[in-house]
């Protein structure tokens, strides 16, 4: 049995300990960012759970080698063979394996490497099976793509998707001993050429997980024949050599090079999730203040006030929603990005901009007397407008306060384009005449 002694330069060996360092301090960072709002670690439990999982994994030096394919290619089977008992579960059963399962490797001599059995791929139903596959083979160092016969268009995806994450990945024939020595022989050639530019011609291995037993045919004294059938041993060893290999030339790099992309796909999975409870929380913050303010309008007969309480609660709002994406904004900073935002949706939208001066005049005019005839409407349209800056802030708050490449009137427009007004204004009326009738 070879030992796996690490065999690297000096050099080489220092910088799989600095990516693993890396790796390590950005997980890390992940757990201890306090900049969160609240309600939002609580939803990222389970990312956060896979955050401590690869540190344990890291701190002490384990390498994982997950299964991949189909339903009953003999995954399970496999890996039994290749820890030498029924560690993992097989069963005549379509798709026996519903939960990912792990078992040490006690074979390799230096230790820390664990087997990981997951899901088929094909199960009927099984979405939630296809994607716990596809974490575990996101947190294995090896995959070994599991197959019984000519790869498929579907096989053939998956493992173009597998090989995108960055993972290296052994194609592992199953069954061998269903084909004659031509036929194994062909089918291989066939293998090794459909997955030509995807995975090295060595990395295809043919293996009998759980071959058919022997028949054996004895025939008795009085010329008759009686069968009897033998079991036979796992043929695995192709691909236990080829394990081998892999791991005393490659092992410490395949952890580095895992952990570290674990790290940045994760911190990206983490990035993306925060920024969508950010803004779940954000557009529940946008509406209070949307009807916050289309209240308050609709309630002051007097147009100059009307503008002031509309600066005052979407620049309150703005300074609100700066801390819910974690760049608090000052109230001087929060109303030079409303006025931003005001003076292009006031360029982009005159017409919405006119009623809602013409109903101020109104109300100026009939000393408050039509104030009932046009509290809705122009509240509705004071609704509009902290929707309208509401959204843009929010944009604006999610790219790191930047405008991007755009600047700001595209992005209004954008946002503008992506409202429908006349709809929004007539919800706005309707809840606000509600709201009115209830005070």
């Amino acid at each position: 049995m070879p030992e796996w002694p690490w065999k690297k330069s000096k050099a080489t060996a220092t910088a799989d300990d600095d990516h693993l360092g890396l790796a390590r301090e950005s997980l890390r960072e992940l757990i201890a960012d306090e900049r969160l709002p609240a309600g939002v670690r609580d939803s990222l439990a389970h990312d956060y759970d896979a955050v401590r999982a690869m540190l344990e994994k890291i701190e002490h030096g384990h390498l994982h080698l997950a299964v991949f394919g189909r339903v009953s290619t003999g995954k399970s089977s496999l890996l039994n063979a290749l820890v030498g008992r029924n560690a993992f579960a097989v069963s005549p059963l379509h798709g026996e394996t519903r939960h990912s399962s792990m078992q040490s490797w006690d074979e390799v001599e230096a230790g820390g490497v664990y087997l990981l059995d997951t899901p088929g791929l094909d199960e009927a139903g099984g979405e939630a099976r296809e994607q716990l596959a596809v974490e575990v083979s996101r947190r294995a160092d090896l995959v070994l793509f599991v197959i019984d016969g000519d790869i498929t268009e579907s096989e053939l995806k998956a493992l173009r998707a597998l090989l995108a994450q960055g993972r290296p990945v052994i194609v592992v024939l199953n069954k061998k001993d269903l084909y004659t020595a031509d036929e194994l022989a062909r089918l291989l050639e066939t293998v090794r050429r459909r997955t030509e530019g995807l995975v090295d011609p060595e990395q295809v291995v043919a293996v009998a997980a759980d071959p058919r037993p022997q028949v054996v045919v004895r025939v008795r004294d009085d010329g008759s024949e009686a069968t009897t059938e033998r079991p036979r041993p796992p043929d695995v060893e192709a691909l236990r050599l080829r394990l081998w290999e892999i791991l005393e030339a490659e092992g410490k790099t395949l952890a580095a090079l895992n952990a570290s992309l674990f790290a940045a796909e994760l911190s990206d999975q983490v990035g993306k999730r925060i920024l969508a409870a950010r803004q779940e929380l954000g557009d529940r913050l946008v509406r209070t203040y949307c009807i916050g303010k289309g209240i308050a309008v609709a309630l002051n007969p007097v147009p100059v006030a009307d503008l002031f309480a509309a600066a005052f609660i979407d620049v309150g709002m703005v300074v609100h929603l700066s801390r819910v994406y974690g760049l608090p904004l000052s109230r001087r900073e929060a109303g030079s990005l409303v006025s931003v935002i005001a003076a292009e949706a006031a360029a982009l939208t005159a017409a919405v901009w006119a009623i809602h001066l013409g109903s101020s005049a109104l109300k100026l005019g009939t000393a408050g007397l039509s104030t009932i005839a046009t509290a809705a409407a122009q509240g509705a349209v004071a609704y509009y407008s902290t929707l309208v800056v509401g959204r843009v802030a929010a944009e604006y708050l999610s790219k790191g306060k930047s405008w991007g490449g755009a600047g700001p009137k595209k992005v209004v427009k954008r946002i503008l384009d992506s409202l429908d007004r006349d709809s929004i204004l007539q919800d706005a009326r309707r809840e606000i005449r509600a709201r009115l009738r209830a005070s």
